[in-house]
């Protein structure tokens, strides 16, 4: 298992299109994908957990992938969530 924190910097947070990308770039990815905001442990691969985790600009997130291709998997996400996921 691997993970790592990043912070959110869409000006709009995690809403309907970023959530949409990021569970694209996840569903490509074979280890499974997490998400930990504080107590909450979010599906990646969810487009519907994503928006409904209210993720907003400036969270500090920590992404955990566990199992084949883990690291792989880690850095497809974080470098997506860099990138502003496509806004």
């Amino acid at each position: 298992m691997v993970s790592q924190k990043v912070t959110i910097t869409n000006k709009s947070g995690i809403h309907a299109r970023p959530a949409g990308e990021l569970a694209k770039v996840a569903k490509d990815c074979k280890s499974d994908t997490l998400l930990l905001i504080d107590t909450k442990i979010i599906n990646i691969k969810s487009i519907l957990n994503l928006m409904a985790a209210a993720i907003r600009q400036g969270t500090e997130v920590t992404i955990q992938c566990d199992g084949e291709g883990e690291e792989e998997d880690l850095k497809k996400i974080i470098d997506a969530i860099n990138s502003g996921l496509g806004e």
